[in-house]
């Protein structure tokens, strides 16, 4: 299974290799990841700046060293990364600011008022919004917890 996961991305993968030691969830993992995060109603680029933002608050290592890379393939510039990091948000659009503040909120608080992203996002988008920051938080404390880097 592993292999032909790392086949597939054409990287070794220590993500990977540690959840193997669950078979069953490694299977479905994939799938569950590529729903929330592959093509949907909200804009990639929006997904990637706010699983970004919330594995910067939680600094996971690994995560933030795919994602700034599936970032940048989503049109993310450096300077916008980096105003991500240091929580400026300078470069981004009204909307986006509003998706990476409340991807912040939910990871610290894990509650957060949506009124922000109402004025930018259908409830459709809000709802993948949240999945995006919510995967974000359980890759993040999966990788931390087991020490996983890139």
């Amino acid at each position: 299974m592993v292999a032909a996961l790392e086949a597939k991305t054409k990287a070794p993968s220590a993500f990977y290799r540690v959840m193997a030691n669950r078979p069953d969830v490694l299977k479905n993992f994939p799938a569950f990841y590529g729903a929330i995060m592959g093509p949907g109603p909200t804009e990639r680029r929006v997904k990637e700046a706010v699983y970004l933002a919330v594995s910067f608050a939680n600094k996971c290592n690994f995560c933030t060293t795919a994602h700034i890379a599936g970032a940048k393939r989503a049109g993310l510039s450096d300077a916008e990364i980096e105003a991500i990091r240091s929580e400026s948000d300078a470069g981004l659009s009204d909307g986006e600011r509003a998706a990476v503040a409340y991807a912040r909120n939910l990871t610290r608080t894990a509650t957060a008022s949506r009124d922000g992203l109402e004025g930018h996002f259908t409830g459709e988008q809000i709802v993948e919004i949240t999945l995006a920051a919510a995967m974000a938080n359980f890759t993040n404390r999966f990788n931390n917890a087991l020490d996983v880097q890139p």
